[in-house]
């Protein structure tokens, strides 16, 4: 995750949003007509306005569920009750660390899949191959008991995953209308709340035998690729000629000149990265932090708590995804979100206990579900060009996975140095610097 946000995040429902046929696109606002004019997004491959898809939106909703399943499942449950096993009296450095070294595998894998899946003019095999792949990576990472053979395995789970998310993720400018990605982003968004439930479920249902949950996660990754190709059908875009490695690295460099997609990339790292950064040492903020009910155990705290963060979730991403669309304002919900994470955070901090957490669970639920519904519609406005969507939304998920794995080698850090309560504030920081980071966007309102 990428898991992302472990701390990813992050990303349960009435859902009009999740109809299996949509109701006809409404004319584009004259702002989105001007985004769409300029190739940020809002065209096929051919320049024209992508058209609805039917069934599309329960198919990313199942697909994006089952990726932060997994996200979560592992990062915020099994992985760190994997190294606690192994080292328990060095378990918060050793997971910073092992977070630290996938990282790279997040960041590097990401938009390479996201230019090659370019290159092919093809999503869908790219989804199927990371999501088949999640089964043998998850069957290693439960097999090896060292802290060396732990970060490998989680390297490579990182690099099939973000094979995975960087095809998944480009179907959206791909084949919705611009004026329906506040609606279609709302369905991915959703995917963030329901997968962190399924994947908390299963990890703690299997916080006993890592091998079996880490397997159990693979194949529902696996089962929701294989949904999604056979019956998301897709139209072949024109394949692209092959680029040297020094015209990749150039074009990704080239993405971030574009100034509304480079305040973007900076917006969404700084509040993935402080949402993530404490959700992903969750497990072990209830073990060492807070002062639970007599008779209930961490894992069976985090059971309760992201079902309760999720649902709040579910309630901001009904309400905002669709909202935006209707005002035709994305920033406005991403700079409320970030402020509300800010606040959310100085409630475990004032309050260190099990009734603090859940009201930061519910206040923190709202805030990131307004920014990820909203999010995910506004960055596909401001993509450099059409015509390298997956690749420069490659490019841009590395603010959103490479956060989310980053984030546990951040907060050992910060652990280290100050205490569970220093990492509470640093998330709130980072979150109001993210809102900040997308004022300065000039072409969506």
């Amino acid at each position: 995750m990428a898991l992302s946000e472990p701390i990813p995040t992050p990303r349960p429902t009435p859902t009009p949003t999740l109809s299996p046929a949509p109701n006809p696109a409404p004319s584009p606002s004259p702002a989105e007509q001007s985004a769409a004019a300029a190739g940020s997004g809002g065209t096929g491959a051919a320049g024209a306005e992508p058209t609805p898809t039917r069934g599309l939106l329960p198919l990313l909703f199942t697909g994006n569920s089952a990726m932060y399943a997994l996200y979560i499942g592992v990062g915020g449950i099994l992985l760190p009750l994997q190294v606690e096993q192994i080292s328990p009296h060095h378990k918060v450095a050793m997971l910073g660390l092992i977070g630290g070294v996938s990282a790279v595998f997040a960041t590097v894998f990401n938009p390479v899949a996201g230019a090659l899946s370019d290159r092919s003019g093809r999503r869908n095999p790219w989804i199927l191959g990371g999501g088949l792949l999640a089964v043998p990576a998850m069957l290693l990472l439960g097999a090896v008991n060292s802290i060396l053979l732990v970060a490998i395995a989680w390297c490579l789970g990182q690099a099939v995953m973000n094979v995975f998310q960087a095809a998944i993720t480009s179907v959206i400018p791909d084949r919705v209308p611009v004026a329906r990605r506040g609606i279609a982003s709302a369905a991915v968004g959703l995917g963030v709340p329901i997968g962190s439930i399924v994947g908390v479920l299963i990890a703690n249902a299997f916080s006993g035998s890592f091998a079996t949950g880490y397997l159990v996660l693979g194949l529902v990754v696996a089962a929701a690729a294989v949904l999604f190709t056979v019956l998301g059908k897709e139209q072949r875009r024109p394949p692209k000629a092959p680029a040297t490695l020094g015209e990749q690295v150039h074009a990704f460099a080239d993405s971030l000149r574009a100034h509304d997609f480079r305040w973007a990339f900076i917006g969404r790292a700084l509040l993935v990265l402080g949402y993530f950064g404490v959700s992903g040492y969750q497990l072990y903020i209830l073990q060492d932090h807070i002062s639970l009910p007599h008779g209930m155990s961490a894992t069976a705290a985090a059971a309760v708590l992201t079902p309760v963060s999720s649902v709040a979730m579910v309630v901001s991403i009904a309400v905002c995804g669709p909202l935006s669309d209707r005002m035709d304002a994305r920033k406005v919900f991403v700079g409320i979100s970030a402020a509300t994470t800010g606040l959310a955070v100085l409630i475990p901090i004032i309050s260190p206990t099990f009734v603090g957490m859940v009201v930061f669970s519910v206040v923190n639920g709202l805030a990131f579900g307004c920014f990820f519904a909203v999010d995910n519609a506004l960055v596909t406005l401001v993509l450099p060009k059409a015509e390298d969507a997956a690749r420069d939304l490659g490019v841009l998920n590395v603010a959103n996975a490479g956060p989310q794995i980053v984030a546990p080698f951040v907060a050992s850090v910060l652990v280290g140095v100050g205490g569970y309560n220093l990492l509470f504030a640093a998330g709130g920081v980072f979150a109001v610097l993210g809102a900040l980071a997308i004022r300065p966007i000039r072409s969506v309102r």
